[in-house]
This record gives C-alpha cells, structure tokens and sequence, in this order.
C-alpha cells in the first residue's frame, strides 16, 4: 500500500508489474491463431472497485485517475486474470491409491471399474459421509486451486449415484459456492455411470435412465442446483443415444449440455455434443476426424485433461494441435478426481498443455482463462483483465508469463481475488 495517501476502500490499483496478460478481446472462445495472442502489455495495471475491473491502463494513469486507492504491489510479477478450472470432481471422500498401483500392473482402467472400482469405489465411500464430511474435505482442495491461481471452479456431482446421493452432493456444491470466495459453476452428472445396484436388475440401465430422467432432473431443477447436466458418453459406459436421451431431458428442465466425450474409444460423443449444442465436449483422447471437425465448425467448447491421460499412464493425449488447426476452441483443465485426476495445480495443466499438447504458452493461458470461461457460459464475464469484467486477478511470482508452465510443479501465486475479494494471499 502506498504511504502518504488516505485510502479510497471502493477501488484497488494492482500495480508494479513486469508484465500484464490481459487476454483481452472478444468475450468469447478464441480459435486458431487468436490463441496466439495472450494480450501480453508492460506497465499496465489494473482498478478494481468492489466485484469488477473498472480499469486495465498504465500505472500512471491509475494512480492520476484513483490518487487515493490502495495498491497491490505486484513487486515486478505477472498480473494476470484468474484460470478457470472449467471441469473437476472436487466433492469426493478418500482417496483410492491402491488403483494407482494396479494400473502400474497393467490392469486397465475399465477392468478396475468392472472389478467394482473406479467410480463405484468413490460412490461407496460418498455414500457412507455426511454432508458435513463432504464439505470439509472439499474446501482445502479449492484452497490448493485459489493458491495456484484459480478463482473460477466447476464442481460435477456423480459420485452418488442415487436421487438423494446426487441432490446432497450438489447441495455441499451450493454450501461451497456460497462459503466463497471462490466462483463455483455446479454440474448435475448423476450420469456417471450405472450404479451397481441397478446393473444387477435385468431392466437396470433403462430403469436409471428413467430414474435420472423423471426424478433427478427434475428434484436438480426444482431447487435450481445445476447450471449444467453431463453423462459419460463411453464404451461401457453411456452410449450415444442414451446420451442424448438423457441431455434433452436435462434441456428441459433448464440444464445445458456438457459431455464426457471420446476419452477412452471414440464412440461419436464429440458429434453428439455438437448435435446437441452442448457448451462443451471433454476429454476427447480418442477423438475422430469427423468429431474434430464437428467440434470446429461449432461453438462446442473441446475442454482437453492433459493430466488425466498423463497418470493414467495411456501414453497418449487428446490431439489438441488437429484440434486448433482444424478451428476448434479448446479449453484446459484439471480434472481434479480421486481417481484418474488427483491434481490440484492448474499451473502444472499449463505445463503440459506445453509439453504433452504442444501448444505455446499463449495457447496454454487462452485454454484455462478465455477458453475455460467460454467452457461454462461464463467469456462475457471472466477470463479477461478488460473493464467490466469480473475482479478475477492473480499475481504470480516470475517475470515472464511463460514461467508458469516452464517451472512445472511450483507454485508462483502470490496474490488471487476471485470476484474482487481475496482467495488467495501466499504467506
């Protein structure tokens, strides 16, 4: 804070950077060479009066236009917009570390989910937790997000995997949104799988679609719990037009969109979400030409889990550099889950957005701050330092913006504000 001057409480000047990404542009996804353009100034800063960016200009402007502000000082590091983590599963109980070490075996991921792991294994143990548990288990993981920079999160429910289970999960999704200060999106996928229970009945999988179609859907609409509903559209798993079945169901109950699409077999999940105009398709490890140029053509979102595949040890990533060239707006993400994901860096997406992608650094910030928003309804809103937008900022420690994904697995956020309120302040 500067000395000398009394402090106007209604306006923040974040100053001193060494260099700014606004990732100004359009409040939408960028696509093909505008990824290229992270919106990289020097000497600029940023004004925030209370839950928005009023002003993005050099220091001195700032300091003539608001000369009784307090300041941030960002002691020459990068000011930046907060990332959005636009597709994890971060409600959950224990951990599962013996599937870790099964898949070093070589047993696969669908033998484990067939063997009652997986997500059975998480729906066991979310079932035998009070809410209470859930909750407090959940806010030091969104704690580890704010510190690397996240001020935006989207939460999936889907380890219930019964009406009640589902609704109480999506409720804990609330009592975090409002605890704050961190911006929550909630997502509604009681479609993650079949439960076991109803994979026993010879009428099962009919009678859980039916049970998620005219109970869930619309118990999730009633109390307004979900922005979005998403099924794991996977061999084994949800086919294509049980997919589509269940998400114009969800459509109608006011619910957008969303998919688990082409992760492991391309089953044409990226072309149904197309079809169906869902704000995004995700995962995409296995997706076809024909779904590449589905999701290209489209406003469909293509959200890319680099750490997903990276510890499932499948030696393959989704084709992020086809996707780009092609014209697809992708997004990165963490993918934070018990078992396929336990990551709660966003930088180290970053990283191998870079490595594992091969996307540039510009590329790799437009996925998790643009592109992540565009991912959940949210481009005219945040993922930009611009006027107007949502105070989502973050400060990180280094001189270069391509830092973050270089020095992979630090932790360089000094400073994050999610919604002009503090969410993050290193120690």
């Amino acid at each position: 804070m500067t000395e000398g001057r009394s402090v106007d409480d209604t306006v923040t000047l974040f100053v001193n950077a060494a260099q700014t990404v606004t990732c100004a542009g359009p409040a939408r996804a960028r696509r093909g060479a505008e990824m290229q353009d992270a919106g990289v100034q020097f000497g600029a800063g940023v004004a925030v009066q209370g839950d928005r960016i009023v002003a993005v200009d050099d220091d001195g402007a700032l300091r003539r236009r608001y000369p009784n502000a307090a300041e941030i000082d960002c002691d020459r590091g990068v000011l930046a917009p907060g990332f959005v983590d636009s597709h994890t599963h971060a409600v959950f109980g224990r951990a599962r570390y013996e599937e870790h070490e099964l898949r070093a075996t070589g047993v696969p991921y669908l033998e484990i989910a067939a063997r009652g792991g997986g997500i059975h294994a998480s729906v066991r143990d979310l079932r035998s937790r009070s809410d209470d548990e859930l909750f407090s288990l959940a806010v030091p993981r969104l704690q580890m997000l704010a510190a690397g920079g996240v001020t935006t999160v989207e939460i999936k429910s889907g380890y219930g995997l019964t009406v009640h289970d589902e609704l109480r999960t999506l409720r804990v999704v609330a009592r975090l949104a409002a605890a704050g200060p961190l911006n929550i999106m909630a997502t509604c996928l009681g479609a993650h799988e079949v439960p076991l229970e109803y994979r026993e009945r010879h009428d099962g999988r009919a009678a859980w679609i039916d049970c998620l179609t005219y109970e869930l859907y619309p118990a999730v609409a009633a109390e307004q719990l979900a922005r979005f509903a998403d099924v794991f559209c996977e061999l084994g798993v949800f086919t294509v037009p049980e997919t589509r079945r269940l998400l114009e169901a969800a459509r109608e109950h006011g619910m957008l969109p969303k998919l688990h699409a082409d992760e492991l077999h391309d089953g044409g999940a990226a072309v149904l979400a197309v079809e169906l105009g869902a704000t995004s398709a995700d995962h995409l490890a296995a997706v076809s030409p024909a779904g590449i140029a589905a999701l290209a053509a489209s406003s469909t979102v293509a959200t890319l889990l680099p750490a997903t595949m990276l510890f499932l040890g499948t030696g393959r990533q989704a084709p992020a550099r086809a996707l780009i060239e092609a014209g697809a707006a992708i997004a990165i993400a963490t993918d934070l889950n018990p078992g396929t994901s336990p990551l709660q860096s966003f930088p180290l997406v970053l990283t191998l957005a870079v490595s594992q992608l091969r996307l540039s650094a510009s590329e790799a910030w437009i996925a998790g701050t643009v592109n992540g928003a565009a991912a959940l309804g949210l481009a005219g809103i945040t993922g930009q330092l611009r006027e107007g937008f949502r105070a989502d900022v973050a400060v990180h420690t280094a001189d270069d913006f391509r830092a973050l994904p270089y020095w992979f697995g630090e932790r360089l956020c000094r400073v994050a504000w999610a919604g002009g309120r503090a969410c993050h302040v290193s120690v």
